[in-house]
């Protein structure tokens, strides 16, 4: 699996693919459950890069 862990590597990765967001932004998508993401602990945050790029897919398809 990849993965990230924490906010911070999820903005670095989401950059990397041409889809630039902010960490606010990443907040408010993780309190709303619209971005995946697992919390094995409750001051961790992890990012499944396939479940995330499954989801960058459709946010895709709902911009077009």
């Amino acid at each position: 699996m990849r993965k990230a862990i924490g906010i911070k590597s999820l903005i670095k990765y989401l950059h990397s693919v041409s889809y630039p967001l902010t960490e606010e932004e990443i907040l408010e998508l993780i309190l709303n459950k619209s971005i995946p993401h697992l919390r094995p602990l409750s001051d961790m945050i992890v990012f499944n890069l396939d479940h995330v790029d499954s989801w960058l897919s459709q946010q895709q398809q709902l911009k077009d």
